[in-house]
């Protein structure tokens, strides 16, 4: 076991603040991802870092730390949008993007089609998503984080991928009709 993590589990505040300052950028990025929402993944970001805290006893080393934070996250995300039934609040959708795509580009971090598209599916199919194709989960454990079996996995994150893609499609389309539309004006 890494000695950082050891030293945390001992109770060593300087190897938490230490822990603390090594993932929570990564973990912020992901919470973007799958939350659509700078202001709440920052909130969720710290909620995993003081249940890291109140846990650390648990983690047991068997898979990578970075990866029982994302387990945390997850689970707090989940729980967070049963409570506040986020999948139902979809209006101002627009205004929401533009935030994101503001917070994304004052970063220099990539906004893309892709992102945007992802952002309109579901929760229960939006985080499937980002945690197999930008973190690299397998269906198992993305299964054993949200509390469904690995075949519901796969089947949300296929129809999740067609989703995008048919709106990415819709969007090329759109966009060349434009394109006729004015040279031929």
């Amino acid at each position: 076991m890494d000695p950082l993590i050891k030293s945390a589990k001992e109770g060593d505040h300087l190897a938490f603040a230490m822990l603390f300052k090594e993932n929570y950028p990564f973990l912020v990025k992901y919470l973007i991802k799958i939350t659509m929402n700078p202001d709440m993944a920052e909130e969720l970001a710290q909620e995993t870092m003081a249940k890291c805290i109140q846990k650390i006893h648990l983690y047991n080393g068997q898979s990578k730390f970075s990866t029982w934070l994302i387990s945390i996250a997850t689970n707090a995300y989940i729980d967070q949008c049963r409570k506040q039934k986020r999948e139902n609040q979809w209006k101002g959708q627009e205004e929401v993007f533009r935030k994101l795509k503001w917070h994304f580009e004052s970063r220099n971090e990539e906004w893309n089609d892709a992102l945007e598209a992802l952002g309109k599916l579901p929760v229960d199919v939006r985080v499937p998503i980002v945690l197999k194709h930008y973190y690299g989960y397998s269906y198992d454990e993305i299964g054993a984080w949200m509390k469904i079996s690995s075949g519901t996995v796969k089947s949300r994150v296929h129809n999740g991928i067609l989703a995008v893609r048919r709106e990415l499609k819709l969007g090329e389309e759109t966009e060349s009709r434009h394109t006729r539309q004015r040279t031929t004006k």
